[in-house]
């Protein structure tokens, strides 16, 4: 049986990938990474990754994922800043979904910043 594909899109299997991330083996080294692997928790299912890489200034005290949310696909669309010796960077994407028998993409503009270190997911804002 062949590798299960990181759902970010990258091509990688997912223990290669994401899951390393989420298992806290690796840590992301750009602001894009964190969002890609922000993106695979949601289609994996794993809110307490997603409130670990949130920054403590906007982070909620708890976060519910809809389990009849399927997360289909993910298209990066612009990045600003981000890189590895940066402090702060914007990623812009397009995150597909399937609930209900309906169909929809999520089109944002996040904000990631350095805490301690590591990149966090600040906020973002809804494009149309």
């Amino acid at each position: 049986m062949a590798p299960r594909r990181c759902p970010c899109g990258s091509g990688l299997s997912y223990a290669e990938c994401c899951g390393r991330l989420h298992d806290g083996t690796a840590a992301a080294a750009t602001a894009e990474q964190l969002m890609r692997s922000r993106y695979s928790a949601f289609a994996v299912g794993d809110p307490a990754y997603l409130l670990a890489t949130w920054h403590p200034s906007t982070r909620p005290s708890t976060l519910d994922l809809d389990p009849d949310v399927r997360w289909t696909g993910l298209e990066v669309l612009a990045t600003s800043g981000g890189a590895l010796l940066a402090a702060q960077g914007t990623v812009e994407f397009r995150a597909h979904w399937r609930a209900g028998g309906r169909s929809g993409a999520q089109h944002e503009r996040s904000r990631f910043t350095r805490a301690d270190g590591a990149w966090r997911y600040l906020d973002g804002v809804a494009l149309p």
